[in-house]
């Protein structure tokens, strides 16, 4: 389950995707609007995808998670249009027979996700606004 979307995301569908009979653990991430950004009050974030490549980078990270990692499933959601604070942005969800792997593969897709896939947000303050792309994330 790989997704680019309009509509309001949550971590229940995806878990129930990733979900096996083989699956000691399934690691989630859930990526929220927070209402501050580098120090700036965020009045909302607008989101745009390139939405077949992305979807297509969304596919080799799913590949590369697996020649890392013995996981089971894992599905990743990401949300487009104009996200106010509180709303979930991004979903992720990755079952695997061990919780060390599941963990680890989570964290590997949500930092792979900001760094390659190409989804665009236009962060919009109070005080000005400004477009942030792939491989921009503030804490690398």
């Amino acid at each position: 389950m790989l997704e680019i979307t309009d509509q309001p995301i949550s971590l229940e569908p995806l878990v129930s995707a990733v979900k096996r009979s083989s699956s000691g653990a399934v690691a989630t991430f859930l990526g929220v609007v927070r209402e501050q950004t580098r120090g700036r009050q965020v009045r909302y974030l607008e989101y745009e995808a390139y939405r077949e490549m992305a979807i297509l980078k969304m596919r080799e990270i799913a590949d590369e998670i697996r020649r890392k990692w013995e996981v089971d499933e894992i599905a990743m959601a990401h949300r487009v249009g104009r996200l106010q604070i509180g709303d979930a942005s991004v979903a992720i969800a990755i079952s695997a027979p061990h919780r060390r792997e599941a963990l680890a593969a989570c964290v590997y897709a949500i930092d792979r996700l900001k760094e390659v896939v190409p989804i665009w947000k236009k962060e919009v303050w109070t005080d000005g606004e400004e477009w942030v792309g792939p491989g921009t994330c503030e804490h690398h």
